[in-house]
């Protein structure tokens, strides 16, 4: 089951990294008034939501604690980053403040996974 665990948790991991990859891609555009969600942040932000979902399925199985509370505090900011990618994933130019938003939203969950104990 461990093995299990650390290959889903490598995966919610890449799924981080694509999101925030993406963002810090887009650093110079954002400056520019160009700033786009790119389909990188969208696949990046489904593949946490899914690995995740299965992460607290495979911690319950096992029969691990789990903070409920910091799990909803991270998946309700996952779906707000969701929304605002999934809406915004087509337009050519997204607001600067939407843009800063995804990606402050993206290091807070990064910083209430890691922080939080």
């Amino acid at each position: 089951m461990d093995v299990l665990i650390n290959v889903f948790v490598g995966l919610h991991i890449i799924g981080i990294a694509s999101l925030l990859g993406g963002f810090l891609t887009q650093m110079k555009a954002i400056g520019a008034g160009t700033a786009r969600f790119i389909p990188a942040m969208l696949h990046g932000a489904l593949t946490m939501l899914v690995t995740g979902i299965i992460l607290v399925g495979l911690r319950e199985m096992d029969g691990g604690t789990l903070n409920h509370m910091k799990i909803g505090i991270k998946l309700l900011v996952l779906i707000v980053i969701l929304a605002l990618v999934y809406v915004k994933r087509d337009d050519e130019k997204v607001d600067k403040g939407v843009f800063a938003a995804v990606g402050g939203l993206t290091v807070l969950n990064i910083f209430v996974a890691t922080v939080w104990t």
